[in-house]
Parts: C-alpha cells; sequence; structure tokens
C-alpha cells in the first residue's frame, strides 16, 4: 500500500509515525498537553492520506488521554464517538467490543450506573471468550457496588464461578474487591471470609504489593469486630510487607538509574568514536591536499599551522584555566547547598515532630485525663479506654520510627489527604474528649502528593490547638474541592479568643501555619468570638 503512495505522502506518513511515538511518549510521562498536541497532528496527517485505521487509533489514544484526569478540558466521548462510526463500518466483533468497553468505562466515571450497565451488557452478548466475560462481570458488581448492594453480590459470584484456579492473580483481586464490598456495609465477618480464601491464593506478580492489601483489609476488618489483637497481627504483617516493597522498589529505581548510566556512556562513547573519524577524514584530506598543492604551498601551510597550533595551545591553557576557576566556583555552591539543604531538613523534622508526634501525643494526654477522671466515677469502660491508649502509644512508636526510616510515609502517601484527616479524627473523637467531624465535597481524586503532605499538617496543627487551648467539645472539619480551589473551614465550640489582642509567637503556631499557606499562594482568616468558639478558613489554589 506504501508503494502506491507519492513522495511526499510518503514523507507525510512517516511524520504521521512520529507524531504518534512522539504522543505515546509523552502520554507515558503524564506531559497531557504536548501528548494531546501530537496526537491531533498525527490524526490530522492519517485524515489526509484517508488511513481509517490509523485514524482509529489516533481517536482511541486521545480517549483515553482526555478521559483521564486532566488539565486539557476536552470532550473525551467525541474522539469514542467517532471510534464507535468505524467499529461499525469495519463491523468486526473485537472492535465493537473495544468500544463498548470504551462507552461503559466513559459512564462509569461519570457515575451513569444504568447507562454504563447497558454497554457492559451488550458486551456480553457478543462475546464468547470466558476471560472477557469474567472481566465484565468483575466491573459490574464494582459498579452496582454503591447504590445496588444485591446486584453487586450476585456479579461478584459469577465472577467467582468463571475463574479456575489457574486465574490467580484475577481471583485474588476478586476476593479483595468482595472483601472490601462487604467492609463498606459493616459486613466484616463475611469480609474476613473472603480475605482467608484471598490468603491462600499465591499471586505470580505483584505479590508484595498485593499482600500489603491484604492485611491492610484484615487489620481494618478484626478492628471493626473489636479483635485488636488478631488487627495488630494483621497490621504487623502489614507493615513487613509495605517495607519489603519499599525496598523493592527502591532497588528497582537504582537498576534504572544504573541502565540509564550505562547507557549515556555508551553514547558517550560512540559520539568520540564518530569524533575520531571524522578527524581523520579531514587529516587524510589535508595531507591529499598538501600533496597537490606542493612544497611551497606545502611550506606556507606548515608555518601557518604552526602559529595556528600555537595559539590553540595557548586557548587551550586559558580554557584550562576558566575550567579551574568554574570548578572553585562550583564548589562553593554545592558546599552553600549542601548547608541550606541540611538546615531545611532540620526545620522540617522539628515541624514533623511538633505536627505529627505532638497530635498523638495530645490525644494521648487526653486519654490518661479520662482515666484519671474516671478512677472514681466509673462512668465508661476503663478497659476499653486503656486499649485505645495502648494503640495511641504504638502509633506514637510507629510515627517516630517513621521519620527516622523514610520521606512522606504513612497514610498520606498510601491513602491520601482525605483518608488522613479521617482518621485522625476518629482517633482524637475516641478519646471522648472532644468529638470531631469531617464534610467533603469534590475530592474524589489525589492531589500532589507534597501538597496533601501539608494541608495535613496544617490541618493536624489548627486541631491540636482546639485540644490544648480551644476547651472545645466539639469541632469539624469541611474540606471542599471546585473550581480548582481548596477549601477548608475548622469550626469548634470552645472559649474563643480575640485575634487581634493574641501575640502570633514566631516559629511554630498560628504565625507558622499563616506563613505556610502563603508559601501555597493561598489565604488564611480568623473569626473567633468569646464564648462563641472559633472559625478558620483556608483557601488553597490548586494549579
Amino acid at each position: 500500500m506504501i508503494c502506491s503512495f507519492s513522495f511526499s505522502q510518503i514523507k507525510q506518513l512517516d511524520s504521521a509515525y512520529i507524531y504518534y511515538s512522539k504522543a505515546i511518549s509523552y502520554h507515558e510521562k503524564n506531559n497531557d498537553i504536548k501528548a494531546y498536541k501530537y496526537y491531533i497532528k498525527s490524526k490530522g496527517l492519517y485524515t489526509i492520506l484517508n488511513l481509517k485505521d490509523s485514524i482509529a487509533k489516533c481517536n482511541l489514544s486521545l480517549f483515553s488521554l482526555t478521559n483521564s484526569k486532566n488539565n486539557l478540558k476536552k470532550d473525551s466521548k467525541v474522539f469514542l464517538d467517532e471510534y464507535y462510526q468505524y467499529a461499525l463500518a469495519k463491523n468486526d466483533t473485537n472492535v465493537l467490543t473495544i468500544s463498548f468497553f470504551r462507552y461503559a468505562q466513559y459512564y462509569f466515571n461519570s457515575d451513569s450506573i444504568q447507562t454504563s450497565s447497558n454497554y457492559y451488557k451488550k458486551i456480553l452478548s457478543i462475546t464468547k471468550n470466558i476471560n472477557t466475560k469474567a472481566n465484565i462481570y468483575a466491573n459490574l458488581a464494582l459498579l452496582y457496588t454503591k447504590k445496588f448492594p444485591d446486584s453487586a453480590q450476585m456479579f461478584f459470584d459469577k465472577t467467582l464461578s468463571l475463574y479456575t484456579q489457574e486465574h490467580k492473580n484475577q481471583l485474588f483481586s476478586t476476593y479483595i474487591n468482595y472483601a472490601n464490598f462487604f467492609q463498606q456495609s459493616k459486613q466484616y465477618n463475611k469480609a474476613i471470609e473472603q480475605l482467608k480464601k484471598a490468603e491462600k491464593i499465591e499471586p505470580t506478580k505483584f505479590n508484595l504489593k498485593y499482600k500489603k492489601i491484604l492485611y491492610g483489609k484484615f487489620a481494618n476488618c478484626y478492628k471493626g469486630i473489636n479483635d485488636y489483637n488478631k488487627a495488630y497481627k494483621s497490621y504487623a504483617l502489614y507493615n513487613s510487607y509495605r517495607d519489603s516493597l519499599n525496598n523493592t522498589q527502591q532497588n528497582i529505581a537504582i537498576a534504572d538509574l544504573d541502565k540509564k548510566y550505562e547507557t549515556a556512556e555508551k553514547e558517550k562513547q560512540i559520539l568520540i568514536e564518530q569524533q575520531k573519524k571524522k578527524q581523520n577524514r579531514n587529516l587524510f584530506l589535508g595531507s591529499l591536499s598538501f600533496l597537490v598543492l606542493g612544497g611551497g604551498i606545502g611550506l606556507l601551510t606548515l608555518t601557518n599551522s604552526r602559529k595556528k597550533r600555537l595559539l590553540a595551545e595557548q586557548q587551550q591553557e586559558l580554557e584550562k584555566q576558566k575550567n579551574l576557576t568554574l570548578l572553585k566556583e562550583q564548589e562553593i555552591v554545592s558546599i552553600n547547598a549542601m548547608i541550606d539543604g541540611q538546615e531545611k531538613e532540620r526545620i522540617r523534622i522539628a515541624e514533623d515532630l511538633h505536627d505529627n508526634i505532638g497530635s498523638v501525643l495530645a490525644t494521648l494526654k487526653l486519654h490518661f485525663e479520662n482515666l484519671k477522671f474516671n478512677r472514681e466515677k466509673k462512668q465508661f469502660n476503663q478497659d476499653e479506654l486503656y486499649q485505645k491508649t495502648e494503640k495511641l502509644i504504638d502509633e506514637t512508636y510507629l510515627k517516630v520510627r517513621s521519620l527516622a526510616h523514610a520521606k512522606n510515609a504513612g497514610v498520606i502517601a498510601n491513602k491520601g489527604l482525605l483518608v488522613a484527616v479521617k482518621l485522625m479524627a476518629e482517633k482524637i473523637s475516641n478519646a471522648n474528649k472532644i468529638t470531631i467531624h469531617v464534610l467533603d465535597f469534590g475530592l474524589d481524586e489525589r492531589l500532589d502528593n507534597n501538597l496533601e503532605i501539608s494541608i495535613f499538617r496544617i490541618i493536624q496543627e489548627l486541631i491540636t490547638n482546639i485540644i490544648k487551648h480551644s476547651e472545645a467539645t466539639d469541632a469539624t472539619i469541611n474540606i471542599a474541592l471546585y473550581d480548582q480551589n481548596l477549601n477548608i473551614i475548622i469550626e469548634d465550640n470552645g472559649k474563643g479568643f480575640i485575634y487581634d489582642k493574641t501575640t502570633l509567637k514566631e516559629g511554630i503556631g498560628l504565625s507558622s501555619i499563616g506563613t505556610r499557606v502563603q508559601h501555597l499562594n493561598g489565604t488564611f482568616t480568623i473569626d473567633s468570638t468569646i464564648s462563641k468558639g472559633t472559625s478558620i478558613i483556608i483557601n488553597i489554589p490548586i494549579t
């Protein structure tokens, strides 16, 4: 087919292929804007050449790109509709299956349960592949989990009935999703049954990651039925697999860097050899010219060459001196950067100790005050409070250990800002001294990891201030994300204070929180009334 093209068309075909390759490369690097640009360029050239299969390939890639969370603000359904028209014209079962699956995915993400379900069922009507059917049933089970639990349970059972013992990874994932379904409805014993089935399976890949998820689920479910002994054992296994996974990922990253270094060295050697060949060729041509032009011109050339060589040597010596000076300057800059980095690391560790460990110790202090208060009056189960206190002591140890061994570790890096805030509120509320409510809106996707950690530390410090100073019995944390703006409102029913007359200390405290918010290009507002409580409003733009 290529042979029937003209020379200009062949050039267009080559350009289309190059643009598509570039788009894939940028797509893999999460550079969505450049990936979109080159997909569109590639599609435009394929359209001029009327290559329908290649146009369809571009439409499918554009749908995948624009249907994911990004800043493109493009309607992904336009590209999917074009692909579907191509599938109808081609009348190929596999192509139609792909289009139906993508439609189901599109409406799945837009929370249109019935429409998504219809497309999944269209696939079931045209496919005979057992693995495809099992995959569709698994997706239907997840689709119906929130609003139609009975249907979800039926599809989970259908999925499991189609997989055999050879499908280890699929079985393991299905049991985990099934357990998660029961856990959401607080049917913890049924969830544990599914987890035990998963425990008997050895996945063929991502073993450490799957085992970490498994024992994390076990710990939460055992906690749900108040079996703290098994919950603690499961959590210990979870930590073990998590540490092993972190070490494995680190080794992979190091191996990847070594590979890139070796590749760079090879490319460097090739360039050196090419330069040598070029120099040899130039030398040969110069020698030939010398022989042709004769002795007189050769003598003149030799004299001129000597002068040039002398100038080159002088220039080389000057360059050597410049390089030595530059190296000394770079060494000084490196030393200053290292000192600055060490100082920033000290400040970061101090803030982590204050924000993270300080918050847990403040909660722990509440527990001990309750134990002291309850020693005579016996108003609630003292054994349960002892267990909660012991759990907080264990958590403090783990947080100190985490600070010593890893950056950005813990629930924030693993599960996100919203989960971390809810867990913190739950632990503090368990002390029975203050109740903290968490209300959220729009946080369906993770934010940047560093941003999530900064925001969590700010919320943690404000809650610690409420516990220490406000004498409040009730507090609310509102977190909402809309129009690329994160809004946080923290309110309490405490004694309040006069903000204008309050001295803000330098360093850690309200002044430090205001500075952190300012670094995030946000705003920080305090509204407090004596005997009526305090409201703190934070707005941070999400770029």
